[in-house]
């Protein structure tokens, strides 16, 4: 453990000490003479009581210091150490010869932080209790309709579907723009592989194309130059709840006479120019997976302004069967249905779906907060013609060479030591076996390279958030030393 960056003096204030322990992430402060030599403990508590009592935060913090507090030599065993610990000592300086802190022994309830978990604390139960009590268990029920009816409004358009999940939501509505073998559609790389799997699952060609430095969405300036008369759509994908450039794609698609199907699978609520996404291109897609803004489990849903693509979704979605003949069936559809239990948890979280959002930009203003100014990281751009909605919060690192992907590794390794998840962004889909290119897209690559996500979920308290800060500049400061 690196204690000195916890380490104050006897004559420093209590206002220094307070950045000491910040600094240290373990609500401790370990104090030394002028001889260097060990002098007491404050904790981030005693602090607290002294500042209640009126002491000022300039007095020297040997003031408040635990002078009594436990310690243990350096020949001290672990199990002995471990042994003087209880629910009131929980620290313990390892002095040397010398009468010097070498080290710290610690114990803490470290509160597991997952990269992400659902907030189920609203009517769910209630809503799926009453539909297995009224036998309504299965694909229909007044849920469905109610959740196809809330998405709608939500997005502010006139037709929502609901379906099995987000990737089937993806096919259905290239289906129904009968995109088919022969054709190509463009996808961003750096996606979720679903985006490119849906396009292949029509026959069609999924072409990727690099992204954007600052938004990680797919760079409208490199659609141009991968449009060819097999071009049938596009597919941006509003990665991370970060909206996509949707002016510039949509002028590319209305000059070439394409399709443009937005991914929006991780950008409920995100808005591009005031306008919610999903509701821009021909058709919108959402997935409502047990780690996305809202959830319904599995489950997805199409969104469109367009009368005749809800008519063939509809159809399609239920086995191509007629609207107004039962059991009667002039194409081939698919088993793309949402029960009515998974719509009644969409409905509740329907219920308090601004509540979330609204945790999510303050949850990305902490991270901003805790990981800024920070010149070896680079964190979520903001544009004024944009709303992310932070489905998870991005960082880049800042480094070069051979020890990329390392750092990022470690990065991962070290929150995980400590019960914290994180995740790697997407691998750029183009360098994966079943669509590996030898074409290099840089920008896709260096930034799944260099970066990770970390946890943005409903319920995370500023000091879960201030602990992942610490550890990842204290990683940082270990490796890139």
């Amino acid at each position: 453990m690196e204690i000195h960056k916890f380490t104050v003096n006897t004559e420093d204030t209590i206002l220094r000490t307070m950045h000491a322990i910040n600094e240290g992430g373990i609500g401790v402060a370990v104090i030394e003479d002028k001889d260097k030599k060990y002098f007491g403990l404050v904790t981030d508590g005693d602090v607290r009581r002294a500042l209640l009592d009126g002491v000022d935060l300039h007095e020297p913090v040997k003031s408040i210091a635990r002078k009594d507090a436990v310690t243990a030599s350096e020949k001290t065993s672990y199990e002995s150490i471990f042994s003087l610990m209880n629910e009131k000592i929980r620290h313990i300086p390892i002095i040397d010869a010398k009468g010097r802190a070498k080290d710290l022994v610690y114990f803490s309830y470290r509160k597991e932080i997952p990269v992400a978990k659902p907030f189920l604390r609203g009517n769910e139960l209630k809503y799926v209790t009453e539909c297995i009590l009224g036998n309504w268990i299965s694909s229909q029920g007044n849920y469905v309709n109610e959740l196809e009816r809330r998405f709608s409004e939500f997005c502010g358009v006139d037709y929502s579907l609901a379906v099995s999940n987000g990737t089937v939501a993806l096919h259905l509505a290239l289906v129904c723009l009968g995109i088919k073998r022969g054709d190509e559609v463009i996808v961003p790389s750096l996606t979720f592989i679903a985006t490119a799997n849906a396009v292949t699952y029509t026959g069609a060609k999924p072409v990727f194309v690099d992204s954007e430095c600052d938004t990680y969405n797919i760079d409208p300036r490199k659609i141009e130059k991968a449009v060819t008369r097999r071009t049938k759509a596009i597919i941006p994908v509003h990665l991370y709840g970060q909206p996509a450039k949707m002016d510039e794609i949509m002028a590319i698609a209305r000059k070439h006479k394409i399709h443009v199907v937005e991914d929006a699978a991780e950008a409920h609520g995100a808005e591009y120019k005031q306008k919610k996404v999903g509701s821009i291109g021909d058709i919108g897609c959402f997935s409502f997976f047990g780690n996305k803004i809202i959830t319904t489990g599995e489950g997805g849903m199409v969104v469109t302004n367009n009368h005749k693509i809800y008519q063939k979704a509809r159809i399609l979605r239920d086995h191509g069967m007629s609207l107004e003949k039962k059991y009667w069936h002039e194409q081939v559809g698919f088993n793309y249905r949402m029960t009515n239990v998974q719509a009644a948890i969409g409905c509740a979280q329907m219920e308090k779906v601004e509540v979330i959002l609204k945790e999510k930009q303050k949850i990305a203003r902490m991270y901003k907060k805790y990981l800024s100014p920070d010149s070896r990281l680079i964190l979520p751009q903001e544009f004024d013609w944009s709303k992310n909605v932070y489905w998870m919060y991005p960082v880049t690192f800042k480094t070069t060479g051979k020890n990329k992907e390392n750092v990022r590794n470690k990065i991962i390794e070290f929150l995980a030591q400590d019960s914290i998840g994180a995740r790697p962004f997407f691998y750029p889909i183009h360098t994966m076996p079943p669509y590996y290119s030898k074409s290099r897209l840089p920008v896709a690559e260096s930034v799944s390279e260099n970066g990770i996500v970390l946890p943005a979920y409903m319920g995370m308290q500023e000091k879960e958030i201030q602990r992942i800060c610490n550890l990842i500049k204290t990683t940082l400061d270990k490796i890139l030393s």
